[in-house]
């Protein structure tokens, strides 16, 4: 079954485009904790990014699929089966989303040094 969602977008520009699918808090970290770990199960994904709900999670996967920006592999047993990874146009983001987070940590090193701890994920695809 393939996600529909119930309005049509509309981009004014690519970058609009660009945010939609990779942008906000939990797009990115996903696509992130995916290109660690390269496969992951549903509970396996929860638990790397530790606050998010169930609902939440279930929403940005959704999306993230039918942008094809990570592939969803079910298999046929019993208990049920699911596992999440990168696909092609998935991985081709991560260069995107380590400028942003080398830009960010060079805009808040004075400020947030303290209170943002380095990122484990970028740090080691850098």
């Amino acid at each position: 079954m393939k996600y529909e969602p119930k309005l049509e977008k509309t981009f004014m520009c690519p970058l609009e485009y660009g945010l939609d699918i990779f942008g906000g808090k939990w797009k990115s970290r996903i696509i992130c904790v995916l290109s660690a770990h390269s496969v992951m199960r549903y509970n396996e994904l929860r638990k790397e990014l530790a606050n998010i709900t169930d609902a939440v999670l279930a929403a940005m996967l959704k999306e993230l699929i039918a942008d094809e920006i990570i592939s969803r592999k079910q298999y046929n047993e019993i208990p049920p089966k699911v596992e999440y990874s990168l696909t092609k146009k998935g991985q081709s983001v991560l260069p995107i989303l380590q400028s942003i987070c080398l830009w960010s940590r060079q805009q808040t090193k004075d400020q947030l040094s303290k209170k943002l701890p380095p990122c484990k994920t970028c740090d080691q695809l850098l």
